[in-house]
């Protein structure tokens, strides 16, 4: 222990510092290092090879002379202890055998160096560094230069920290060093209480000199010297007691400053009682001693004041100026980085517990939070809120889901553009009926020229009647028109249908749609016009709801980011208490947000009350109610117009579709119509000749074995495998021709299929029910790709039904059939795409 004084001029003013305490020399790093090659891996201790050599430059650096410069051994002092903390949680230092057990720290008493302990745990280490921490601030107190004000006010701050050193010892490190085996006096809990005490009385004093050199008012003065008194008189008390009474030998001298109407206690301490001290001592006596002889004799000749007793004073009061710093910020090694990649199984389990706290929280926090903004959507939604007031303002608005659907409506043309599509159904059918025509006056042209013959050459004329073999193609041109005809009908179905509902379907050429909606104003009479009022108010009030739910939005974000950056793993790595203490504090941050969470709900519950109130009043003045039923009217003349709107666009649908497959399929027929006609061409003008050499006599080859005349007439259905000879055939007048069947001269072809159509294609001769219209195909592709058209199906059938949606007379649910998408070839009359909406598969059209 050391001491000083300020000046020869100020002599009282007598000072101590701390000896730091000795230690022996100890090896860290081997110890440490096996240990992890050990526990963990051999790639770990290279990974740490860093944070080993630290530790054990700090070692040794303790163990060295103290450096010249106070400060610079009390950050070393304080990066050691760091280290420890970091060691503690992760090195298990003891005797037993899978510990670190090859480690002793020896250390001397900083009193009687004679005296020493060792233990083999970190808590004696930990303590006698905490120990040399606060001898190391005394010592920084004692440099200063005490004489200026500067100069004490640092001091006191260095024996501030110094008493928060000897506390944080006493508190945190005395009681295990003393539990750990066998430990000196100096670092036991009475010793260093007596010094955190005497650490606050220099620290005082110092304040109390800067009080009086300040100029501050007696009684300020007094109760701070008085302070300066019970701290020393506190040390006092605890070197009187045991186990210091026998360890240090204490002085103490209660001395009365004469400078001053009032005394302050003064307490010295040495230890072995050094020569400066005592010369210190002797010359405050003397000093003291002076003092009072001149203030008695001043008293006696000029003021001439009793001196009162001093047993009939009452008791000087007294005030603290300086406390124990905390230490818990300077000693935290939480923010180290040394060993952070050792994370000791309990550890880890430790933080996965208080990882489900901190989720506990948030999830409940959260869910109050979403429970809040569902309640006040739910019951703003009941009183119609805000959309009253916005429809006040002229700012209607319809439901998202059904302004979709109108948009979708008005995107795809609209009842304004179903003219257009009507357009198409029947420039279609007019296309379908030419065609029809043409085929028909085709198969009429030639049957006519083959009467003509007929009744030109009389029996001579052996080839079949056209009627006999176009009797089956015939039958298809007839259901074609029948077919045509239904469509038609069905068509002027569609026609109607639109003139019919076009004033209820017009409400959706509305643009913006909005603007259908009926309006809501004031009434028209007003008794005491407080409408604007209590509008006014009620914004208000939606205005501080919405300003609620933002803080809402925020708090919970807050709750995100807490948790995010929430990570206690470094501070639970160094925590040497209970886990459950360090959860209880560390989880204690979320109290004040989950407050600001509960004051929020709260204030909104008010808002919601105080919202309810007001919109009562503004429905009552406003008739909130006829309105509400005038818009709901609207909303549902709205739905039943997009609902016909879309039956009629689906009707028109099928319509395109099926003139489309109609129109191959006619198409397809006046191909083998203009194969037959040519067939028969070539074989007339055959017939002919052969005619016209058997009138002039000329001889014919006997045809026993070539057959019939007319056995390469070809089928129908196959035009480009017609085949005329190069020369005429020969014939045999001695054996004349004998007339074929009609199998001999007609084959009825194997007809492709075209998507669309129901059944397999019958005989020629076997009559098909027919039916309005033919099953559409998928509006995803009402055209097939380009193979498809150059590659016509493998059969036909061509008499199909006209409408196949139709529900009227016309519909045969049995004969309908969901063509698929990409089937058929493209037609010589182009059509748009058809209408976006999926094709009703239930019909074409309804009535």
């Amino acid at each position: 222990m050391t001491a000083s004084s300020s000046s020869a001029a100020a002599t009282t003013n007598v000072m101590l510092a701390i000896f730091e305490k000795k230690t022996s020399a100890v090896d860290l790093y081997r110890p440490l290092r096996n240990y992890v090659a050990c526990t963990y891996s051999e790639r770990d201790a290279v990974n740490l090879e860093d944070d080993l050599q630290t530790v054990k430059q700090l070692r040794s650096d303790i163990e060295r002379v103290p450096d010249p410069s106070p400060t610079a051994r009390r950050d070393l002092v304080q990066s050691y202890f760091r280290a420890l903390c970091l060691i503690e949680t992760r090195f298990p230092i003891s005797s037993e055998r899978d510990d670190v057990n090859t480690l002793t720290f020896v250390w001397h008493d900083a009193f009687k160096q004679k005296q020493k302990a060792s233990q083999q745990n970190i808590h004696l280490e930990k303590a006698a560094v905490l120990f040399c921490l606060g001898a190391v601030y005394s010592q920084i107190g004692l440099s200063f230069d005490r004489t200026t004000v500067e100069g004490r006010r640092q001091a006191s701050h260095a024996f501030i920290a110094a008493a928060g050193a000897f506390a944080y010892l006493r508190d945190n490190a005395s009681a295990k060093a003393a539990a750990g085996g066998s430990a000196t006096v100096d670092i036991g809990v009475e010793c260093a209480g007596m010094l955190e005490r005497l650490m606050l009385a220099q620290a005082q004093e110092c304040v109390f000199e800067n009080t009086i050199a300040k100029g501050s008012t007696p009684g300020v003065c007094a109760k701070i010297s008085r302070q300066v008194g019970i701290y020393y008189e506190e040390a006092l008390a605890a070197l009187n007691a045991a186990p210091l009474k026998d360890h240090l030998r204490g002085l103490g001298y209660l001395m009365c400053s004469l400078r001053l109407p009032y005394s302050m206690p003064r307490l010295v301490i040495g230890m072995g009682a050094p020569a400066q001290l005592l010369d210190a001592i002797t010359k405050l006596e003397a000093n003291l001693n002076r003092n009072l002889e001149r203030a008695e004799k001043e008293n006696d000749r000029v003021y001439l004041m009793r001196v009162p007793s001093p047993s009939t004073l009452p008791p000087l009061p007294a005030f603290s100026m300086v406390k124990p710093m905390a230490m818990n910020e300077v000693l935290d090694a939480s923010k180290e980085k040394m060993f952070a990649c050792l994370v000791p199984d309990n550890s880890a389990k430790a933080l996965s517990r208080y990882t489900e706290m901190v989720d506990d929280v948030i999830r409940t926090q959260a869910e109050r939070l979403q429970q809040g903004s569902e309640l006040t959507r739910v019951r703003l939604k009941e009183m119609d809120l805000p959309d009253s007031i916005l429809a006040l303002e002229g700012n209607t608005t319809v439901p998202a889901d059904l302004k979709e659907e109108v948009e979708a409506v008005q995107i795809s043309g609209g009842p304004a553009g179903l003219e257009a599509e009507l357009q198409q159904l029947r420039d279609l059918r007019r296309v379908n009926q030419e065609l029809l025509v043409q085929t028909e006056e085709l198969l009429q042209k030639e049957a006519s020229e083959d009467a003509q013959f007929r009744g030109q050459f009389g029996t001579r004329w052996t080839r079949p009647q056209s009627s006999t073999l176009t009797k089956n193609l015939q039958d298809r041109l007839n259901r074609f028109a029948a077919n045509l005809k239904q469509a038609a009908e069905s068509d002027a179905r569609i026609e109607r249908s639109v003139r019919d509902h076009f004033p209820l379907m017009s409400i959706l050429d509305r643009r913006p749609i909005e603007s259908a909606l009926p309006t809501l104003a004031k009434p028209i009479m007003s008794l005491d016009a407080t409408e604007d009022a209590i509008v006014g108010a009620l914004k208000q009030s939606l205005r501080q709801l919405e300003t609620v739910g933002a803080q809402r939005a925020g708090l919970e974000d807050m709750l995100k980011e807490m948790k995010r950056k929430d990570d206690i793993l470094p501070k639970l790595m160094t925590s040497t208490g209970s886990h459950e203490d360090l959860f209880r504090k560390e989880i204690s941050k979320y109290d004040h947000i989950c407050e600001e969470i509960a004051r929020n709900i709260e204030a909104q519950e008010q808002l919601l009350f105080q919202i309810q109130a007001q919109n009562d009043e503004f429905s009552a003045i406003f008739n909130l109610e006829d309105y509400k039923a005038s818009r709901e009217k609207c909303f549902k003349q709205i739905q039943a117009a997009i609902a016909k709107y879309r039956e009629i666009k689906e009707n028109i649908n099928e319509g395109l579709k099926f003139y489309v497959t109609l129109q191959d399929a006619i198409t397809n027929v006046k191909q083998q119509c203009s194969d037959f006609v040519m067939t028969r061409n070539i074989q007339c003008r055959e017939m002919i000749e052969e005619v016209q050499r058997n009138m002039a006599g000329l001889s014919f080859q006997d045809r026993k074995n070539t057959g019939g005349p007319y056995d390469n007439y070809p089928a129908v259905g196959h035009p480009h495998q017609t085949q005329r000879a190069s020369t005429p055939p020969q014939t045999d007048p001695q054996n004349p021709p004998v007339p074929h069947t009609q199998a001999s001269y007609y084959r009825p072809p194997e007809q492709p299929t075209i998507p669309g159509y129901t059944n397999a294609p019958p005989p020629y001769g076997v009559p098909q029910q027919s039916h309005p219209y033919h099953a559409a195909p998928a509006p995803a592709a009402p055209y097939p790709p380009q193979q498809a058209q150059q590659q016509p199906p493998a059969s036909h059938d061509y008499g199909q039904p006209a409408y196949p949606g139709w529900r009227g007379p016309y519909y045969n649910a049995h004969g309908q059939q969901q063509q698929q998408p990409g089937s058929l070839p493209r037609p010589p009359y182009t059509i748009p795409s058809p209408y976006s909406y999926p094709p009703n598969q239930s019909g074409y059209y309804k009535q």
